[in-house]
């Protein structure tokens, strides 16, 4: 990679905000998370993006 490359990678990983994160626990009934699995086997997504984008979604 040359110079001018990694100068606009450093810049843009400086210049964007850290976000805070939280972490949460939740319980699930075992059809849940077998559901949930399912789902995220079936799509490649994990199951982070999975409830974050559904949180997203909320009103």
């Amino acid at each position: 990679m040359n110079n001018s490359a990694l100068g606009r990678l450093s810049t843009l990983a400086t210049s964007t905000k850290k976000k805070t994160l939280k972490r949460i626990t939740i319980n699930l009934a075992l059809d849940e998370a077998e559901n949930l699995e399912k789902y995220c086997e079936q799509t490649g997504k994990t199951v982070t993006d999975v409830i974050r984008e559904l949180i997203q979604a909320l009103p």
